[in-house]
């Protein structure tokens, strides 16, 4: 006997929605996408499609491990959670908290765990020492919205199904499926922008798949962005096509700051021609509707704040941002919240390199330094929730030495990787479809309002959830006793009670918390915060909560974006901050840098469809056709420098030898690696026998983006040599 299931796929940020065959045994025997979902339509990649084959990886842990000298032993849940509070225990009682430091994943955006236990397991540490995988990503657009509308989270998103013209930078969504941009079929969007006469230009240093859809690609060399969108702006000005439809704060700082960067002299930095520079700023202008959107590859650069700052200018300078088919704010069904104070960053520093933090962290390109400089505060434990750092930070090869050094460290993964081999104790999480599933953080990025809930399709069989798992941490950390879940229950709703506006105000917590549905404390925290949203009952603006949710399991559609600036702008002036001083500082350091010399190649990475980081590489049927480790070279580079078949890639931090892959289909000057690989001698048995090199033994962790911290992992020079010999960099 079968059993359908429905939920959504947790494999990237397109949520699209799933509908999964099962025999009796519990085995995934089909997947198919979800015709019924509203948001999805059926929509599935070949990520989705290959669920069952994660889920039921031969080389996922079962139960957790523990390290004894160089070997691994299995353990019991009790015994591993004692071993944890042991090693916990002796780091900071002899070296302090600040002696400790946490690594989130970028799969925590993907999962409910993530999204509601993380924070609480930070607070109980209780350091400072705070890395995730978004200084290795996105961190320029959440420090940029941050200090241009006021929260790090209000990021404008294009409105693809109702936009006349999109310009992309950076992005490469038929690979990525979209990110901070959830699009469910971005491919079939995008066509269908064209079918109704609209246009679609990339910029990019390689022809991708998206920039082949595309009605017009562009090739811009790397790390160049903000230096085109500045000389952009400057157009604007300077034909006075600049009609922001909100008043604003710092225009005349804007217009100043862009006359430094005319078409004439940005050309030559960026490869585009002035002429093409300014007929794109008339474009953008000139259309009923247009947006701006730039990702990955714009924000992995030496400038990535100030092109993330620039690509919002863009939109308030043509009237384009808070407008139907311009670039829009989501309203997700789970945002509650009262204003906060106005964001800033660099509340502190990191100990060694004076790094400020940005959003609670501090850059991931900075936890080696921790860790190996002896003296106070010194990170001496490591406690690392679904990441892999040692392939997806820079100079990768240095954090896989430091980990070594370290007294302590436990990792919450379901594999042993290159990170988690030097874990003390390792907890495995469950399957995936033991797991529920809520898309807290990507929802907010929707570029249409939707909800959907999956329920785990499987039972636990007596293990703990992945929230089990990071609550009990949680709970020895702070050496309290007692159910997280109530007490966090109890705390928003006494904060929602005491809140003009919020629905509930004044009401008493007690009956409120009798009223929450759930068979789980973060199934119940889910029905709190939806009651709580701008959809809720309790609200009184809907009737959205759980049990609606499970109620309708393909998802619920809660309209198109709307014009909401108003209630997003958390600024202290109450205006949209179009010049922020830490921003319009920072444009000395580019004006700095507009008549350099070019490097002879430079680096980027790339994206793969059937791959996401290194999470992917142990599933067959996704390993293999285009999903290869390959360096992408154009010919021209091929014939000039003398290479055949392998070639010796060197930077400033490191040595790879690497497979060509000619293809004019990358600018001449650019080589790409994917990043991600580097599996060699991996206990994952597929991923082992692709595995690649990593491509970050080659990034530098000196190179950043300032404002953010971001680390640069796009326009890193390197010399490219004849395998046996090895050109000095």
């Amino acid at each position: 006997m079968t059993a359908t299931v429905h939920r959504t796929c947790p494999l990237c940020e397109a949520v699209c929605g799933l509908t999964l065959t099962l025999d009796e045994g519990g085995h995934v025997t089909g997947v198919r996408g979800d015709k019924d979902d509203p948001f999805s339509k059926g929509f599935i990649c070949p990520k989705g499609a290959s669920l069952g084959r994660l889920d039921e990886d031969p080389d996922r842990l079962r139960r957790p491990l523990i390290r004894e000298g160089d070997l691994w032993r299995e353990a019991g849940w009790d015994e591993a959670f004692a071993a944890v509070e042991r090693g916990l225990g002796r780091v900071t009682e002899r070296y302090g908290r600040q002696a400790v430091a946490i690594y989130l994943g970028n799969p925590n955006a993907h999962t409910m765990a993530g999204a509601l236990y993380a924070a609480p397991l930070i607070k109980a540490l209780g350091t400072r020492n705070v890395f995730t995988a978004a200084t290795a990503d996105q961190m320029p657009k959440h420090v940029a919205s941050g200090l241009m509308f006021g929260h790090p989270l209000a990021v404008p998103v294009p409105d693809l199904d109702r936009t006349d013209f999109l310009l992309m930078l950076g992005a490469n969504p038929l690979e990525s499926n979209g990110s901070l941009c959830t699009a469910p079929d971005f491919p079939g969007r995008l066509k269908a922008l064209r079918g109704r006469g609209g246009k679609v230009v990339v910029v990019d240093p390689r022809r991708t798949r998206t920039a082949a859809l595309a009605d017009e690609h562009v090739f811009v060399r790397p790390g160049t962005d903000a230096y085109l969108l500045f000389a952009m702006v400057h157009t604007l000005f300077a034909e006075d096509l600049a009609r922001p439809w909100h008043e604003v704060n710092g225009l005349a700082e804007v217009r100043e700051a862009a006359k430094h960067f005319p078409p004439e002299a940005v050309a030559r930095r960026t490869g585009v021609p002035a002429g093409t520079i300014v007929r794109l700023a008339r474009e953008l202008a000139g259309a009923r509707t247009a947006a701006v959107y730039a990702r990955i590859g714009t924000c992995t650069t030496e400038f990535g704040t100030l092109a993330q700052w620039l690509v919002d200018v863009l939109n308030v300078l043509t009237g384009n941002l808070d407008r139907p088919g311009g670039a829009m704010f989501p309203k997700p069904a789970t945002e509650f919240g009262a204003r906060r104070r106005p964001y800033t960053v660099g509340r502190w520093r990191s100990r060694v390199r004076g790094l400020p933090e940005a959003n609670g962290e501090l850059p991931v390109a900075t936890l080696a330094d921790e860790i190996e400089t002896p003296g106070e505060g010194q990170v001496r434990m490591l406690v690392t929730v679904a990441g892999n750092p040692v392939l997806s930070a820079p100079h990768g090869d240095r954090l896989d030495a430091a980990f070594g050094g370290l007294d302590f460290m436990v990792s919450v993964d379901p594999y042993l990787n290159e990170t988690t081999r030097h874990a003390d104790v390792v907890l495995p999480p469950p399957r995936v479809l033991q797991s529920g599933h809520y898309d807290f953080a990507l929802l907010g990025f929707a570029v249409r309002n939707y909800t959907r809930y999956s329920r785990p399709a499987l039972p636990l069989d007596g293990r703990p959830s992945e929230a089990q798992i990071l609550a009990r941490l949680a709970m020895i950390a702070s050496g309290l006793e007692g159910d997280l879940d109530e007490f966090l229950i109890g705390e928003m709703l006494r904060k929602a009670a005491q809140t003009p506006g919020s629905g509930v105000e004044g009401q008493d917590v007690a009956e409120l918390r009798a009223g929450l549905e759930g068979e789980t404390g973060g199934e119940r925290r889910l029905d709190l915060m939806l009651r709580l949203g701008p959809y809720g009952e309790w609200a009184g603006k809907g009737d959205l909560s759980l049990r609606k949710l499970l109620d309708h399991p393909h998802g619920l559609d809660l309209g198109a974006l709307e014009p909401r600036l108003p209630e997003v702008l958390k600024t202290a002036s109450g205006l949209i901050e179009l010049a922020p001083p830490q921003l319009v500082e920072d444009v000395e350091r580019l004006r700095g840098r507009l008549e350099e010399e070019p490097p002879d190649i430079v680096l980027i990475g790339r994206r793969h469809l059937r791959s996401n980081n290194s999470w992917l590489h142990n599933v067959g049927p996704l390993v293999g056709g285009s999903n290869t480790c390959t360096l992408q070279i154009n010919p021209a580079d091929v014939d000039r420098l003398g290479l055949t078949g392998q070639a010796v890639v060197t930077s400033a931090t490191g040595t790879l030898t690497v497979t060509l892959e000619p293809t004019d289909t990358i600018m001449p000057g650019v080589v790409s690696l994917p990043h991600g690989w580097g599996h060699e001698g991996s206990t994952q048995q597929v991923a082992a026998e692709h595995a690649g090199v990593n491509a970050n033994v080659l990034t530098d962790e000196s190179a950043l983006d300032i404002p953010s911290g971001n680390a640069v992992f796009n326009g890193v020079p390197v010399t490219i040599s004849p395998t046996g010999v090895i050109t000095a960099h």
